[in-house]
């Protein structure tokens, strides 16, 4: 809380929700929250900030794996993202623009997302409007819950965010299989 006050907190917020769309492991959820809390009045451009740098770290991953995957790949098979990256690639064939959404929204590592992407040449377009739409609608959300329900909404928000996100997930899947089917 003593950092979402300092001058340059809205840099650190940018250059953490740039960071994490690529290759930090902390999301800027982290440092959103008690920022608009701090600063209510600033939620809305804070959740700008957030989801302007958050895509723009997106590219940043697109671009690392459309030009740079078969450099990094002996490396991911070594992480804990790998599996996620094997997921990211099954649902790019099916979903495409809906899988970078939710991992835009969900508790989903994004940034293994941004990477497939890339490394799977998916359209920038539509990559750029579903990081827009899934990242924007989680940062404007956080802003919005930490706007108007203050710190016991915080303490809330600690405890369900990967429920609130996964049942997301379940929700936009359960609807792809009703419209498909």
């Amino acid at each position: 809380m003593r950092w979402a006050h300092h001058r340059h907190a809205p840099v650190w917020l940018g250059t953490m929700s740039f960071a994490e769309s690529s290759f930090f492991p902390v999301p800027p959820d982290v440092m959103l929250a008690p920022m608009c809390l701090a600063r209510p009045e600033r939620a809305w451009r804070f959740a700008l900030l957030t989801t302007l740098t958050s895509v723009a770290g997106g590219l940043a991953g697109y671009a690392i794996g459309y030009f740079a995957f078969e450099a990094i790949e002996p490396w991911l098979r070594t992480t804990q993202y790998w599996a996620s990256y094997q997921t990211a690639v099954a649902w790019f064939a099916d979903y495409g623009f809906w899988a970078v959404f939710i991992a835009g929204f969900s508790p989903i590592p994004y940034k293994v997302f941004t990477i497939a992407a890339g490394a799977l040449a998916m359209a920038l377009p539509p990559f750029t409007l579903a990081s827009i739409i899934g990242r924007g609608a989680r940062f404007y959300l956080v802003a919005g819950l930490m706007k108007w329900g203050g710190a016991r909404m915080e303490a809330a928000l600690k405890r369900h965010i990967d429920r609130l996100g996964w049942a997301t997930v379940a929700l936009v899947a359960a609807g792809l299989l009703i419209f498909q089917g």
